[in-house]
């Protein structure tokens, strides 16, 4: 005997539990109580803190570490005495300046969600607030993958390569040729 394609997706449509009455109705209900409406807080943390929050992955996900996870490695990468210190050195220089960038981004937003309060929001104002939003999430991207650039040239091939599969990113193999040096600048 056979079934029709088209029985198989109706039995199919019916074994599909029913969505929850008004939850597609009210998606963003409790959000409005946030203190940047725009932000979780989780998100609103991370920027504060100057966490990554995925900003490198390009970077990452393409053989070249950042510095945060090079120190969380540094005794499996065998790095030495001057790696430790140079990329030391580079994961605090990039924290503070991903923190005062983070603190911007939450600062625009809270501006931004002030504009969107006013009885006439104001739409050359709002333009503005979010090209200035845009910009500062576009340095704190830039910020943490530049940091990626340069922590790769503290590395040798071979760590990198140990650093890629520590993280679960393929086999390890030296990194291409050029990659890192080993020698801190």
């Amino acid at each position: 005997m056979r079934i029709s394609l088209r029985i198989l997706g109706v039995l199919a449509a019916l074994a599909l539990p029913a969505a929850a009455p008004g939850a597609s109705e009210r998606p963003y209900a409790g959000l409005e109580q946030r203190p940047v409406k725009a932000l979780s807080e989780q998100e609103a943390a991370d920027l504060l803190a100057g966490r990554g929050m995925g900003f490198a992955l390009s970077a990452e996900l393409n053989g070249l570490p950042g510095p945060r996870h090079v120190l969380d490695l540094a005794d499996a990468l065998r790095l030495d005495a001057a790696q430790r210190a140079a990329i030391g050195r580079l994961f605090e220089e990039m924290r503070d300046s991903a923190v005062a960038l983070g603190r911007r981004v939450v600062e625009r937003e809270a501006a931004l969600d002030r504009l969107f309060a006013a009885p006439r929001p104001d739409e050359a104002a709002i333009k503005a607030a979010v090209a200035e939003i845009a910009a500062l999430r576009g340095d704190l991207r830039f910020l943490h993958l530049g940091y990626h650039l340069t922590t790769r040239d503290l590395l040798t091939p071979e760590q990198i390569a140990q650093y890629r599969q520590a993280r679960g990113y393929g086999p390890a193999q030296p990194a291409p040729a050029g990659h890192g040096h080993g020698q801190p600048h």
